[in-house]
């Protein structure tokens, strides 16, 4: 009898980031272990349907409609063609951006009580605000660059000589709740100001304005739960012909970044940046995985964002860290999927039942 688990690779989504998400569970569907796990893509379409695919495919809605099963006894899913129904032991979400790495599927997941690899709904959707997560890092007193942040409400009240004045020139505006770079400006003279805010207000309510930072972009992968563990620093060094690290240059031009793993940098820098990664980890709830964006400027370090599903592409930073730290890529999957499993079994000490005089 077959003693393999039976592993969801969920992917695409409601998101402009859904190629990103499909290219990264393309490695994961190719790459996890076949002898210990049976995996079943499972792709959101752009409209929001879910689809049993063959394979990880970008056509998504040419593979067979699906149904979630409303019932934590017999959690899985079901066919609507033929009402067939199979079980998930695991969900890995394989889900960048909107929808799904915002707290949406972690909470519905956690509804149908069904293992879930990552963070949860607490820590996804902290992470993924970007307004939030910088209260929060500040209150737990990790550096963060300075910055300002408006509601779509309050659009008529950002002024460019106010925002000048606070966090100097150039600056960057950004929605509050994307990756990858999309809906990202660099500002440099007022000229650029009205248009970088209706980009960044057409994918999002709310916007951040942060002072430009001169700075090495490093990056740290954080694994684990109690404790976490940090790998060594790694560093985008982007190309001169981009003004910052755009969408296009994450993944689209293949010359427009060298990375280096490890990062070329002090003894005393890579122990500053390993220990703010994991205290930021913490302070804002994330569990198993993440990778912790930070600058480093001479010798300050301030913290960007954490991205709690990372990338999983050929050229993603996550993956790499921890395959120079001794780490394969396969390893890495059976990891996250094992300590994703340990912390739902010890979840299960929870009580979620109360005995009292109430009567009803």
């Amino acid at each position: 009898m077959s003693t393999k688990k039976n592993i969801v690779i969920l992917y695409g989504g409601r998101s402009v980031e859904h190629e990103v998400s499909v290219n990264s569970a393309k490695n994961i569907f190719e790459f996890i272990d076949k002898n210990l796990f049976e995996s079943i893509p499972i792709g959101i379409s752009k409209k929001g349907q879910w689809f049993l695919t063959k394979g990880v495919s970008k056509d998504i809605e040419q593979g067979k409609p699906l149904g979630v099963i409303l019932d934590t006894q017999h959690r899985g899913f079901i066919l609507l063609s033929t009402e067939e129904r199979f079980q998930a032991d695991v969900i890995f979400p394989v889900l960048h951006g909107t929808d799904g790495e915002d707290g949406s599927i972690q909470g519905m997941l956690k509804a149908l009580d069904i293992p879930m690899v990552g963070t949860g709904v607490l820590g996804s959707s902290l992470s993924m605000n970007k307004v939030v997560a910088k209260r929060v890092l500040e209150a737990a007193k990790l550096p963060v660059a300075k910055y300002m942040a408006f509601h779509y409400t309050e659009r008529e009240k950002i002024k460019f000589a106010e925002v000048k004045k606070k966090l100097g020139m150039p600056f960057m505006v950004k929605a509050a709740n994307l990756g990858s770079s999309v809906g990202v400006t660099k500002v440099k003279k007022q000229a650029d100001f009205t248009k970088a805010i209706e980009e960044a207000f057409k994918y999002d309510d709310e916007l951040i304005i942060e002072e430009f930072i001169k700075a090495r972009e490093v990056e740290c992968a954080i694994l684990g739960n109690n404790p976490p563990q940090a790998s060594l620093p790694g560093e985008i060094v982007i190309s001169k012909k981009y003004e910052f690290y755009t969408f296009d240059a994450k993944y689209v031009d293949p010359t427009a970044v060298r990375i280096d793993v490890p990062a070329s940098l002090t003894k005393a820098s890579v122990e500053k940046i390993r220990t703010l990664s994991v205290k930021a980890f913490q302070a804002l709830r994330c569990e198993d995985f993440a990778r912790v964006d930070l600058f480093l400027s001479g010798t300050k370090v301030y913290v960007n964002e954490i991205n709690t599903i990372p990338g999983f592409t050929n050229s993603s930073m996550y993956p790499v860290m921890w395959k120079e730290r001794g780490i394969g890529f396969s390893e890495l999957i059976s990891k996250l999927i094992d300590i994703a499993v340990e912390r739902y079994e010890k979840s299960k000490r929870i009580e979620r039942s109360f005995t009292s005089s109430l009567k009803y």
